[in-house]
Formats: structure tokens, C-alpha cells, sequence
């Protein structure tokens, strides 16, 4: 199967001499559905809708700012010689890791001031971040971008660079499935969570995993020395969590086991 490229526009539409772009009609249609996905399961680990939106408010501007610094951080040459373009995302220039860091530190700040524990806000939201991750990517796809190297594999997508025809790897496509995946897995999972931070452990996880395989698939990484900086820190992450929700299953057994002995 060949995936080809430049069937949609970049441009969706244009209002009063100005562009929208299907890459910022894509997240913000995400952030909605997310919303709408908060709502249906109001109440879940002891969050409240209302309280969400709250922090939405503040989250969704920060998280786009802290991706898009994230970005221009790790391609500071480039950004250097073109200034302008620093304040650009319509063509992309998004890493989702920079998102994620500034949705941690207003999250951790939000959760202090409702006196909401943190990791009750992760879980309730995690899913769904996996469902906008996956939706988020087919930006990718309109803006021909976030592909990977050449490949002669039945699945692969069709690009011309350089006025060079060239099949490879469609990694926004692995990487819309397999947070697809994540999202049922986790939705799924949320309806039997055995402790606090359980699901946004196993988000963790799962991405981390998911992102260090295409992450070395992809010809456009962000690069620190000779290392791919996303495949470094979904190392880390992969491992310090794997730890973590191991001990913390370990601990949940011993608690089980205390109380049948008790009983």
C-alpha cells in the first residue's frame, strides 16, 4: 500500500485574507474532543469536570508554547539565521515531549491550589492525551513532514524531494496507531485502576517504548551531538517508570496478601 502525499492542502480554508491551516484546525478539534471525553467520564478518580476546564485554560496555551520552545531550543542553528520563524507553528515544528513538560509543571502548580492530588489529574486525562497525540499526527501527514527513511515495505509513503520521487517510512502513521492503541488500552484500564498513578505510569511507558522504535525511523530528529534527544529521554523514561510501577505493584500484592492474613 502507497500513501501518497499533497492530496489535501496545507490551507483549509482562508477568513478575511487569512489562512487556517488543517495543522491548527487538527489539534484544536483534539482539544475539543478531549474536552468532550473529560466530560463523559466527569467525576472519574475524583476530578471534576469543571475543575478541568479550569486547568485547560491555562494547560493547552502553555503545553503549545513549551512544545514549540522545546523545538526551537533544539534547532537553535537554524532558528538563529531565521528569527522569524520562531513564532510559526503553521507548518509544524511541535515536539509533543516539550507539550508534555509544560503540562506537568501547570498541572503540578493547579493541583497544589485545588488540593487535587496530581497523579489523580494524570490518570484522568492521559487517555485522552494519547487520542490527540494520534489525531495531532496526521498534521504531519497534510504538512508532508515527521516521515522517516526510504523503504522498499509494502506500507510506505510516497514523497518528492528534490524533484525526486522516494517511498519511506510513513512513521506519522505508526505513530497515530499505536497511541490509538494506547488510548483504548488506557480507557479501558481506567475502569479498574488499582492505585493512584497506575494509568499515567503505563502512558508512560507505552509511549516512551513506542517513540524510541519510530523515533529511529524518522530522517527529521532533533539532535544533541550525535544522539537523538527524543530517543534519549524515552530511554530514560521507559526505564525510571518501569521501575516505578513494578514497586508499586509489588507493594499493592504485599498489601492484598496482608489482608487475607488478617482475615
Amino acid at each position: 500500500m502507497i500513501i501518497k502525499t499533497g492530496i489535501i492542502p496545507e490551507v483549509a480554508f482562508e477568513i478575511f485574507g487569512n489562512s487556517i491551516y488543517w495543522y491548527g484546525i487538527l489539534i484544536v478539534g483534539s482539544m475539543i474532543l478531549g474536552l468532550i471525553w473529560c466530560k463523559l467520564h466527569d467525576g472519574r478518580f475524583g476530578v471534576k469536570f469543571e475543575d478541568l476546564l479550569d486547568l485547560a485554560i491555562i494547560m493547552l496555551p502553555t503545553a503549545i508554547i513549551f512544545a514549540r520552545l522545546y523545538y526551537v531550543v533544539f534547532s537553535l542553528d537554524y532558528y538563529m539565521n531565521n528569527p522569524s520563524e520562531i513564532f510559526s507553528i503553521k507548518n509544524g515544528g511541535l515536539a509533543i515531549y516539550g507539550g508534555i513538560i509544560g503540562g506537568v509543571i501547570v498541572i503540578s502548580i493547579f493541583s497544589k491550589m485545588k488540593k487535587i492530588r496530581l497523579l489523580d489529574i494524570t490518570d484522568y486525562i492521559v487517555p485522552i492525551v494519547a487520542l490527540c497525540q494520534s489525531i495531532g499526527r496526521w498534521g504531519n501527514y497534510i504538512n508532508i513532514e515527521a516521515y522517516g527513511y526510504e523503504t522498499n515495505l509494502p506500507l510506505k509513503m510516497e514523497i518528492i524531494e528534490n524533484g525526486v520521487v522516494k517511498y519511506v517510512h510513513p512513521t506519522f502513521l505508526y505513530e497515530s496507531i499505536c497511541t490509538l492503541g494506547i488510548f483504548v488500552l488506557l480507557s479501558i484500564l481506567s475502569k479498574k485502576r488499582k492505585f493512584s498513578g497506575e494509568i499515567t505510569y503505563l502512558y508512560i511507558i507505552c509511549y516512551s517504548f513506542i517513540r524510541f522504535i519510530i523515533e529511529g525511523l524518522r530522517t527529521d530528529s532533533l539532535m544533541l551531538f550525535n544522539f537523538r534527544i527524543s530517543q534519549i529521554l524515552s530511554l530514560a523514561l521507559f526505564i525510571v517508570f518501569s521501575i516505578i510501577l513494578i514497586n508499586k505493584k509489588s507493594k499493592q500484592k504485599q498489601k492484598s496478601k496482608n489482608v487475607e492474613k488478617d482475615r
